[in-house]
């Protein structure tokens, strides 16, 4: 595997792939979002004898020259730069129009006229909308129900009309709800653990709503099966073919850890009722037939590794406070 530059490295699923990519035995091009901090973000809870091993670039994907001059020399290109806070999305859609879409069309460019010989789009389920169908394949219409779902409809479809128009060779990775060691309290997991260490009662939203959660090392190697395998112009959704709901999901979080706290509703953190996504549940045939990959983890296991970790590293979170 070549020089492959990874945008948005600094956040969740881009510091696993990193680390995935550098076990693989990629040169890794890392661009983490600048700020006045130099704060690297989850990338710098990585090993740093990993670390090393890749070249970090502070930038911004909304500087076009800026994309041009780092995807050069790269073979692959995988796009995680976003901004994903669903709530946020309510109080600033044009930063998500920016980020998302321009920022990816910055991109998709730059691979252009770089002649990249892979592009992975980062996608979300949360496109789909509430399911029409169960379980979501990717023929499952797609009906964004906030602003940054629709910003992210916009940019799948950039990433694919530049194969369609330019010869791109774009795929559109669609990750269901992805979680595990490292993810900020914005997820409803680390809002979950991070209040049961915390002690106390716990406050959610909506308990009804079902997600199919797949483990973040689990996600990056199906980003790493997309780009070895034939899988240019698709749609390929990742995810386990299993969901649970909001409450499951604590239960479960209640017997890894062993604690017992009052469960509460918090009306702040309920969703407007026409954005809020019921169910999201994946088929995950086609990623399956394509590459062979699957998840390695069920959501016991993966929840044991994300609980260890946040008990560890408590102190990056606030669990007191509703985190948008």
């Amino acid at each position: 595997m070549g020089r492959t530059l990874v945008t948005g490295s600094a956040g969740f699923i881009a510091s696993h792939l990193v680390e995935a990519l550098v076990a693989d035995g990629a040169e890794v091009r890392a661009l983490a979002h600048y700020n006045a901090r130099d704060d690297l973000g989850m990338l710098a809870d990585i090993d740093p004898a990993v670390l090393s091993e890749v070249e970090v670039v502070r930038g911004d994907i909304t500087d076009p020259h800026q994309m041009r001059r780092i995807t050069a020399g790269c073979e692959q290109v995988m796009n995680l730069a976003a901004l994903i806070g669903i709530p946020y999305s309510y109080v600033a859609p044009s930063a998500y129009v920016e980020a998302n879409i321009r920022g990816t069309l910055n991109l998709l460019e730059a691979a252009r006229e770089e002649g990249v010989e892979c592009f992975l789009q980062t996608s979300t389920s949360e496109i789909y909308g509430s399911a029409q169908y169960v379980p979501i394949d990717e023929k499952h219409p797609v009906h964004p129900q906030s602003p940054y779902a629709a910003t992210k409809v916009a940019s799948d479809q950039l990433a694919l009309s530049y194969q369609r128009s330019f010869g791109t060779p774009a795929t559109v990775v669609r990750p269901f709800n992805t979680y595990g060691p490292r993810q900020s309290a914005r997820a409803v997991i680390p809002t979950i653990l991070s209040q049961l260490f915390a002690g106390g009662s716990v406050k959610l939203g909506n308990l009804d709503a079902r997600r199919d959660l797949t483990l973040a090392a689990d996600t990056a190697q199906g980003f790493l099966a997309i780009a070895g395998a034939d899988t240019v112009g698709e749609v390929l959704n990742l995810g386990t073919g299993e969901d649970h709901s909001i409450q499951e999901i604590f239960d479960l979080c209640v017997r890894v850890t062993g604690r017992q706290p009052e469960l509460m509703t918090d009306e702040t953190r309920v969703r407007p009722p026409d954005s809020e996504v019921d169910r999201l549940l994946s088929d995950p045939t086609r990623v399956r037939e394509l590459t062979g990959w699957t998840h390695q983890h069920d959501l016991e296991s993966g929840l044991e590794l994300t609980a260890a970790w946040i008990e560890r590293n408590l102190e990056q979170y606030r669990p007191e406070q509703y985190t948008v």
